[in-house]
């Protein structure tokens, strides 16, 4: 392979979510030079169950960020309830995902991404903030850089080794490449999230609210607020004219539990709303010199709660696969390789059992017979919960 001549950085990121910070973090801390680019300033809001699962604190603690998450005053959240339209409901203990007494986490997108954005500037990463990738260097059929603008408008080109697509499920850059690989098929479904004050959720409970065409969740962060993140059918969303307030009260509001715990909350902050375009895999090399991580390589089920966890693990992945390589010759396609085969390995089988679910969930007479099977044994319920986080084997 060809690559670019005089390249300023070894490895390019676009997208300063979980996925992006994190790679950063850990090829900085290995010696590589980084350049992390993020269109947003933070902190900012971000569209998110706002759920991070007991796992993720691992990867806290080996990214250095761990006293900073436990001085940010998340909210530990015990058990994850799902609840039926008629508002029957089952339990998913925190603890069946890490070390007995373990306790998930209620924390803002916009805390939790701004405190790996202020590690990996401490880690050496350069990092543009209120920039964007508006077009790909290409040499040779690869990919060898980004050109990118600033808040100001000026723009620049810089070359790396290997440019990452970290961008969330929009696969920005991805789509730059103008192949079936950087495509998404129109979307079935809208995301809306927004931040409440007085809801009636369990105390240390999130809770998931399956109804017709979709779901949602809520549950609390730091400050006090309720954080609420739903999915409703592009069909419903377009008759109910956009209005996100609407949706939630015609819509969500059909499962009884979410009425009950909701209809007299405050919304506190701006509605933000997404398109779906697809759940499950995307497509990891979309190009020589280019890979994806995070929702940009795969978008998990949100009401597994472990969207969180898939960028921070896809992260650790992908920096596993480019630091062999550069301890040696940089070879794009060994990276690749390596990529791909880990990634497998580690989610091939829960995004399948995940799609298994989802199913389920968006046709209420499914989801209510799920949800009432899974209510009558625990051990099949804890074997299901860990087939989202895990790959297959038996439950310990």
């Amino acid at each position: 392979m060809t690559l670019c001549t005089q390249n300023q950085y070894d490895v390019i990121i676009a997208g300063a979510g979980p996925a992006g910070s994190s790679l950063s973090i850990r090829l900085a801390n290995a010696g590589l030079s980084v350049l992390l680019i993020e269109q947003k300033k933070f902190p900012r809001e971000k569209l998110c169950g706002e759920f991070i699962s007991p796992e993720c604190l691992v990867h806290f603690e080996e990214l250095g960020i761990s006293p900073a998450i436990s001085d940010a005053r998340g909210t530990s959240l015990s058990e994850t309830v799902f609840y039926s339209r008629s508002g029957k409901g089952v339990s998913v203990r925190s603890e069946w995902f890490g070390q007995t007494d373990s306790v998930a986490l209620g924390l803002s997108r916009a805390e939790m991404d701004r405190l790996l954005v202020e590690q990996a500037k401490r880690a050496g990463v350069a990092v543009y903030e209120e920039s964007s990738v508006n077009g790909l260097l290409i040499e040779n059929a690869s990919v060898c850089g980004v050109k990118i603008k600033d808040k100001n408008g000026n723009t620049s080109e810089i070359a790396a080794n290997l440019t990452v697509d970290a961008t969330g499920r929009t696969r920005s850059l991805a789509r730059r490449l103008g192949n079936k690989a950087g495509q998404a098929s129109p979307a079935k479904h809208v995301a809306f999230k927004t931040h409440l004050r007085g809801a009636c959720v369990g105390r240390g409970a999130c809770e998931i609210y399956v109804y017709s065409g979709g779901y949602g969740g809520c549950n609390r962060v730091e400050g006090g607020f309720y954080n609420l993140c739903f999915i409703a059918s592009v069909k419903d969303t377009k008759r109910l004219e956009s209005d996100a307030e609407r949706v939630m009260r015609e819509v969500v509001f059909t499962n009884q539990r979410a009425r009950s715990a909701m209809e007299n909350a405050v919304v506190a902050k701006p509605w933000l709303a997404v398109p779906i375009e697809r759940f499950g895999r995307g497509e990891l090399v979309p190009a020589e010199g280019m890979i994806t991580v995070g929702d940009a390589a795969a978008f998990i089920d949100p009401f597994t709660g472990s969207g969180i966890l898939l960028a921070l693990e896809s992260a650790k992945i992908a920096a596993s696969a480019i630091m062999e390589s550069f301890d040696t010759v940089f070879e794009f396609g060994a990276v690749a390789n390596v990529y791909k085969d880990r990634y497998s390995a580690t989610f091939d089988s829960r995004l399948r059992v995940c799609s298994m679910l989802r199913h389920a969930a968006f046709v209420p007479f499914l989801a209510e017979t799920t949800i009432s099977l899974l209510s009558l044994n625990e051990r099949l319920r804890r074997k299901v919960a860990r087939a989202t986080r895990f790959s297959a084997g038996p439950a310990s």
